[in-house]
């Protein structure tokens, strides 16, 4: 091929592969998450092979099948209990049962001398003005919280179509995956052992940071939620999902939540149920992200336990939820290309 034809071509080859992106941009979630949950799955859609005797289509629909019946039921029935229960919390500070200001003077006056003495220091001498601003906040963030509430009504259509779209595909990548994967390492211009290497950095990125992350979650949102219950916070059902949530942000995400409500423990006079949650928080709760965070994310994903945070943070702030999973993965790709390219120098020019 003369060389400004093969210009031409790649330049047109750019041309419609941006432009194909730019189509898919609206469901790029969806075919994310149909990605990760058939990476996933695969082994569960291999071993259904053999007793279908090798029916490819079959198999990926009895696996999405068992995805349904494993996932995304209990999903549903979690997520409906979530809003009665939110429900009844907004209908409790509706009604007043629930006062944010007089709990936040029920702190305030039951700070020690000392901490009133250190918020002196800190030109923090009217807390009755702290109470208010507090208060002023929470009243906004409702406010805020109010028009995405009838948004998530008015965007239920939108859902249900990716939604759809995430199953739909989701059939056809385990049951062609591999044909694709295939297909798309031939036409990668890379050595054969890059593509590889590449290949399966993603994978196991992908396996490691949602089997281990989402792991990690439901132990500690199971947990605190657990704890809640007994301390007999209200809404511990909400506030178990928050924690487990949070927690996919490595080191810091349950902690936003247990730590507040144990300070309010402490400073609304229930000194032991404070203690206590401290302790069930440092010792339990906190102890499932230390020991099975970097078993089951940073050892699989091959990524230090300070990138992985760092990612993970950084992705959800770009990509939502959806970076969740593309922070780490794009620290780990970056992270293998760079290794890939210092290996292919030789000592004369890496020095």
């Amino acid at each position: 091929m003369p060389r400004i034809e093969h210009q031409s071509f790649l330049l047109l080859l750019g041309a419609v592969s941006l432009a194909f992106a730019w189509v898919l941009h609206p469901f790029y979630g969806a075919i994310l998450w149909a990605t990760v949950v058939a990476l996933i799955f695969a082994p569960v859609y291999r071993r259904l092979l053999k007793p279908v005797r090798g029916r490819r289509g079959l198999a990926a629909a009895l696996t999405v099948l068992i995805i349904i019946a494993i996932v995304i039921l209990p999903l549903a029935v979690i997520a409906t209990s979530l809003v009665q229960e939110a429900s009844g919390l907004v209908t409790k500070i509706q009604s007043g049962e629930f006062d944010f200001g007089s709990r936040l003077k029920q702190i305030s006056d039951a700070l020690p001398d000392w901490l009133t003495g250190l918020a002196d220091r800190f030109n923090l001498t009217s807390l009755s003005s702290l109470r208010e601003g507090l208060a002023s906040g929470l009243l906004k963030g409702g406010q805020a919280l109010a028009p995405q509430a009838l948004s998530f009504g008015m965007n239920t259509f939108d859902f249900m179509i990716s939604f759809g779209i995430m199953l739909y595909l989701l059939f056809f990548l385990l049951r062609d995956g591999e044909m694709l994967a295939e297909r798309i390492k031939q036409a990668i211009p890379l050595h054969a052992d890059r593509k590889s290497v590449l290949f399966t950095r993603f994978a196991d990125v992908v396996r490691a940071t949602v089997k281990g992350g989402i792991l990690v979650a439901i132990a500690q949102g199971a947990l605190g939620g657990i704890a809640f219950w007994f301390l007999g916070v209200h809404a511990a059902l909400l506030w178990a999902a928050l924690m487990a949530f949070l927690s996919l942000v490595p080191a810091i995400g349950a902690g936003l939540v247990w730590v507040p409500v144990a300070v309010y423990l402490l400073a609304t006079g229930a000194i032991w149920q404070g203690l206590g949650l401290i302790l069930y928080g440092v010792l339990v709760i906190g102890l499932v992200d230390n020991l099975l965070r970097p078993i089951l994310v940073s050892k699989d994903s091959k990524l230090p336990d300070y990138v992985v945070l760092i990612s993970t943070i950084g992705g959800i702030s770009v990509f939502g939820l959806n970076g969740f999973v593309l922070g780490p993965l794009i620290a780990a790709i970056f992270m293998v290309s760079w290794e890939i390219f210092s290996a292919s120098r030789g000592p004369e020019e890496a020095g």
